[in-house]
């Protein structure tokens, strides 16, 4: 495995019946997992989650991956250089 990284994974849920899914998925990697947190905007009827992970890049891109394939879900990483 690559070296560890400091990364924010920005989270919004559209769909919020995927939440449970969402919270399976960050207890699945929670031994990487330096903290989250969630705002759930009513107005709207989505949930916002910024979770800050320190772990190797193919962890990170995993963990991304597997939430963006969620169903109204969609998440994007932001990475140290190093």
């Amino acid at each position: 495995m690559s070296e560890k990284r400091l990364a924010v994974i920005s989270v919004i849920v559209e769909d919020r019946s995927q939440s449970p899914q969402v919270n399976a998925l960050l207890a699945e990697f929670g031994d990487y997992i330096v903290g989250r947190m969630g705002i759930p905007y009513k107005e709207r009827a989505i949930s916002v989650l910024c979770v800050i992970i320190d772990a190797p890049v193919e962890i990170i891109n995993t963990l991304t991956g597997k939430i963006g394939m969620l169903k109204g879900v969609n998440a994007k990483t932001l990475t140290t250089k190093n």
